[in-house]
């Protein structure tokens, strides 16, 4: 049997359909960051796996809905997906095996549900986000955007009883993560008319849009990047903390998912001025490294 399977059985998911269900989520994940996954993997509990492979297939079905098409298409996608997920909850059935997943999974952690209804209730801050004005608007998306999503997977890997420090802790890691990514994917989203850079940050860096548009690298597109890297290094690095904020089996999982966002932030920073075309990633010895690391002392607190 592969560890997949006995993670399933682990997890109490001994149904056939809603083996496949969780199947099916699995390779969802596995497409979207192949890291990330390896990682959940490698140092999650079996009992814990499939749950977290659930929320953040979640997620990154959330985030395809509200990227990708033309707008009106995005909205009418996302309105039909959170009538479905609200119907599910309301009623405890599913039609289709994401939400299935999701259901099973809300059973074996309650404090989940309002999570999810949280996310369902602001994600349509993604459907309205063409760029921001200044850093007040980036800092208002993470509050409605980002950090809910997030919680859909750390929620699970949190206290139950949280008084506020643990999720103010994931708000450092992801207004840090959520920085980067922006940063990192100067490419796509310039071509997509959607640069997650604030207008007034591009302006004091005299870099505009039309010229990232065009390919330009204009003279201040360099201390541009070095400057959101590293605002997003400075938050990352304060992040080191959150694991602290959770028992042994998150522990592990959370250090490597930081770590790894470090080493992706010096792997955009060397890139420089070259994001405009393409994005950095962590370089595979450092992450397998780290991976390594987390998998020992994982393995030293299990003891």
């Amino acid at each position: 049997m592969s560890t997949w399977k006995r993670s399933l059985t682990a997890a109490g998911v001994r149904e056939p359909e809603l083996r496949n269900a969780y199947d099916d989520g699995r390779r969802l994940v596995a497409r979207f960051r192949r890291s990330s996954y390896l990682a959940a993997r490698l140092l999650l509990p079996p009992s814990v796996l499939p749950h977290v492979v659930a929320a953040t297939a979640v997620m990154h079905h959330g985030d395809n809905l509200l990227d990708t098409g033309p707008e009106p298409q995005r909205i009418a996608a996302w309105a039909s997906w959170e009538r479905r997920v609200r119907k599910a909850l309301e009623t405890g059935v599913a039609d289709d095996p994401l939400t299935r997943t999701l259901l099973h999974t809300v059973a074996a952690y309650p404090r989940l549900r309002g999570v999810v209804e949280e996310y369902l209730s602001t994600a349509g801050a993604e459907l309205e986000f063409t760029g921001f004005v200044s850093e007040a608007d980036y800092q208002a998306y993470v509050d409605a955007y980002s950090l809910p999503a997030f919680m859909l997977v750390a929620v699970l890997l949190g206290p139950e009883d949280d008084d506020g420090r643990y999720r103010a802790m994931c708000r450092t890691l992801i207004d840090g993560s959520q920085r980067l990514d922006f940063v990192n994917d100067l490419a796509e989203d310039i071509t997509e008319g959607r640069p997650g850079i604030p207008a007034q940050t591009l302006a004091r860096f005299s870099v505009t849009v039309a010229d990232l548009a065009a390919g330009h690298e204009p003279p201040g597109l360099r201390l541009l990047v070095e400057h959101e890297v590293r605002a997003a290094r400075a938050a990352l690095e304060a992040a080191r903390e959150l694991p602290t904020q959770v028992s042994a089996p998150g522990q592990a999982l959370l250090n490597a998912f930081v770590e790894i966002e470090l080493l992706t932030a010096d792997a955009a920073l060397a890139r420089g001025a070259a994001l405009l075309h393409g994005s950095a990633s962590p370089p595979l010895l450092g992450t397998l490294r780290v991976l390594r690391n987390a998998r020992r002392a994982a393995r030293r607190a299990g003891r």
